[in-house]
């Protein structure tokens, strides 16, 4: 009984590109959302905005470095 998952070569690439560009897509989007004045109030306490962008932002990489994963064990066999 064989556990591996089986994905021609060519999708098992195109997931590991998808993922590798979730990580480095993201990243500076978040930055400029910390450097956005929508992101603190006048107290300096964390906005919804900048809370929705650090959740959206951390579940994209989080998808991004499981598609990648899931590529890699596809091309592992």
């Amino acid at each position: 009984m064989d556990n591996g998952i089986v994905l021609p070569t060519a999708l098992a690439v195109i997931l590991i590109i998808a993922g590798l560009w979730s990580l480095i897509v993201w990243p500076p989007y978040l930055i400029e959302a910390y450097k956005s004045p929508k992101a603190r109030d006048e107290k300096g306490a964390p906005t919804r905005y900048l809370t929705v962008n650090l959740m959206k932002v951390s579940t994209s990489m989080v998808f991004g470095l499981v598609t990648i994963i899931v590529g890699f064990r596809a091309l592992m066999g």
